[in-house]
């Protein structure tokens, strides 16, 4: 046969085969045995179910088929898609109706029907990408996510707008879109103005358009759990995630007024981004940066009505351990810290020594009759006066540490507790400045009292003698003597009207007064202080501030509550400063000096008084043990936020 003969043969036998298979595709009604299968939604309506099915034959019926693979049936059509999906990382793992859905439901990406739509794919691509979770979570609960799905905006973003459709890469791969360097082009097709923003007025963007290593978009945002960045969560986050590059600002910020209040959960507290500007973000040098000397009065004002230049030149970052970063603020902290040490080590020492001989004293019997005594004579040690004064003074006192303390130890595991017992962080500085108002009240009537009694009145033992809150020499014996009683070199000196510790309690309240209540004005008006003070000043009152308060909380619930209640002479309270009268009996054990001259004075009569009644007892012991007992937590608190900083 002729090489022309078998050509024709061939043709031939083609032709007969083609043939028969039409004859075969349009004798066949696949409708009569798969009757249960529906093709009128599908994309593929124009398709016959041996375009598809392409290893159908006439031996079909009545006998087993294999199922085709997704390149056997889809690439007959979709060949190239089927290429690029081999070269993705779907390729080999995925197949086409993994993704979408039903082979004889295969619809439009636009059909909100279909299984790869913009509502319902993220359902498809977490039915294998669930792990870790927060991917398809953590995407329902980001911007992108609650757009789509609970505001209907059909036009946001969903996976295959990021990650494409068919040549999905990994995000590791340098042309993957998805990629770390890739993601502002990535996002700016849809945020393209503030692409444009960044890219250009921004160190981060000046950064990434030089090639350079520096955070973008998905380094701020997330890439699958964007949340609005106005909300309270994101802004305190944001902290911390500028804190992951700036670690040494993050610091200063967070000792900071700022940094303090953003965490207790002032939304409108300043954070990074609120001063820098989030896409125009630009080195301080800069003359077109937001924290520019020549800018900040307008940032700062964004806040802080009635600013003055001054008032800009306070640093929020502010190092008071740094010599170098203000010299002025740092010996100022070299001072308090000084001071803080100073008085603890002194107290510290004194009350150990004077614990365990109270102790020794307690075991021995030494004080049974001091306080065994009650069932006698009563005298009068403090005026109603005096006792309404020392209870306004234990309220705003234990206020002002109540509402305060939290904010030093913002970072404890206790005060957000604390704040939201207290009704939040608003809440708190609201009665903290009540609390204030309140000590600047009875500091100035007790001031207005002693000019009273001084200048019109002239009574005499104002300044000096045994009534005088004036230190002076017997005061230096009394306390020499004590450290040899403690010692077990000699016997407790005689009490007077006033021992050196009431007197150093007495004064110290001036000093914190004068100190803190200063301090405090400064931080609560500072535009006012920073019209004729330099912005510095503000770095120092919050040091002074904060170190001065821990000063007097932990020396009132560590040292003046041992020295008044806890001591083994006294335990478990001493009623005198609620009541203004204790034993007679108690009174001259503890200040023997002051009865004998007022017995040589001819006055005990005027100063005997009748014994408290029951309820007089057990509303002393109520008061005193609600305001002795938030003083301890209060001072667990300190010691346990000082151990775990």
């Amino acid at each position: 046969m002729t090489r022309s003969a078998c050509m024709a043969s061939l043709c031939v036998a083609a032709l007969l085969a083609i043939a028969a298979g039409s004859a075969f595709a349009q004798d066949i009604d696949c409708g009569e045995c798969h009757d249960d299968v529906t093709h009128t939604t599908t994309v593929h309506t124009d398709v016959t179910c041996l375009e598809c099915h392409t290893n159908v034959t006439s031996a079909h019926e009545g006998a087993d088929l294999e199922p085709l693979t997704d390149e056997e049936s889809c690439g007959e059509c979709h060949g190239s898609v089927g290429r690029t999906i081999g070269r993705s990382v779907h390729g080999g793992e995925a197949g086409c109706l993994d993704c979408h859905g039903a082979p004889h439901d295969i619809r439009e990406g636009s059909d909100l029907a279909s299984a790869v739509s913009k509502v319902n794919q993220i359902q498809q691509c977490g039915a294998c990408h669930d792990d870790p979770p927060e991917l398809i979570d953590g995407f329902l609960a980001g911007e992108h996510g609650k757009a789509l799905l609970l505001s209907g905006l059909i036009n946001a973003p969903t996976c295959s707008d990021c990650h494409g459709d068919h040549r999905i890469m990994e995000t590791d791969k340098g042309r993957a879109p998805t990629a770390h360097q890739n993601s502002p082009e990535m996002c700016g097709t849809c945020h393209s103005i503030l692409l444009e923003e960044w890219k250009d007025q921004s160190a981060h963007g000046l950064a990434w358009q030089a090639d350079e290593e520096g955070p973008v978009c998905v380094d701020c945002h997330a890439s699958h759990e964007i949340v609005d960045p106005t909300t309270y969560n994101a802004r305190h986050a944001g902290a911390s995630n500028c804190g992951t590059c700036h670690e040494d600002y993050l610091t200063t910020f967070r000792d900071s007024f700022h940094g303090q209040a953003l965490h207790l959960g002032m939304s409108e507290g300043a954070t990074c981004a609120d001063c820098h500007t989030p896409h125009k973000n630009l080195a301080a040098d800069n003359p077109a940066s937001s924290v520019h000397p020549d800018n900040r009065l307008d940032t700062c004002g964004n806040c802080h009505e009635d600013i003055t230049a001054a008032f800009a030149t306070f640093d929020p970052h502010s190092n008071p351990t740094d010599p170098d970063d203000n010299f002025y603020v740092y010996v100022i902290w070299v001072f308090m810290t000084s001071l803080l040490i100073g008085v603890f080590a002194f107290f510290g020492i004194h009350d150990l020594l004077w614990l365990q001989r109270s102790l020794v004293g307690t075991l021995r019997g030494e004080f049974e009759e001091e306080r065994s005594a009650g069932n006698g004579q009563w005298i009068r040690r403090f005026r109603r006066k005096n006792i309404r004064m020392h209870v306004v003074i234990i309220t705003t006192f234990l206020l002002l540490a109540l509402t305060g303390l939290p904010l030093k130890f913002n970072h404890a595991p206790w005060a957000q507790t604390l704040i939201n017992i207290l009704g939040g962080i608003d809440s708190a500085r609201f009665l903290h400045r009540i609390a204030a108002i309140g000590t600047f009240g009875y500091m100035i009537t007790h001031v207005l009292d002693v000019f009273w009694r001084t200048v019109v009145r002239r009574e005499k033992g104002m300044f000096w003698g045994p009534n005088s809150m004036t230190p002076q020499p017997k005061d230096v014996r009394d306390f020499l003597g004590n450290l040899k009683y403690f010692l077990y070199l000699g016997e407790r000196p005689p009490g007077d009207r006033w021992t050196y510790f009431e007197k150093f309690d007495y004064l110290a309240v001036f000093w914190g007064v004068a100190i803190i209540g200063l301090s405090g004005l400064f931080l609560w008006f500072p535009g006012f202080f920073t019209s004729f003070l330099p912005g510095w000043t503000l770095n120092a009152a919050h040091v002074i501030h904060s170190d001065e308060a821990l000063l007097a909380t932990g020396f009132i619930f560590f040292f003046h509550f041992f020295h008044t209640h806890l001591r083994p002479e006294s335990f478990p309270m001493d009623l005198v400063v609620f009541l203004g009268k204790m034993p007679i009996e108690r009174f001259k054990a503890e200040r023997p000096l002051e009865y004998e001259r007022i017995v040589e004075n001819g006055e005990l009569d005027d100063y005997l008084v009748e014994a408290p009644n029951k309820r007089q007892i057990r509303d002393a012991y109520l008061f005193g043990s609600i305001f002795l007992v938030i003083g301890i937590i209060l001072a667990v608190c300190i010691v346990w936020a000082l151990l775990t900083h």
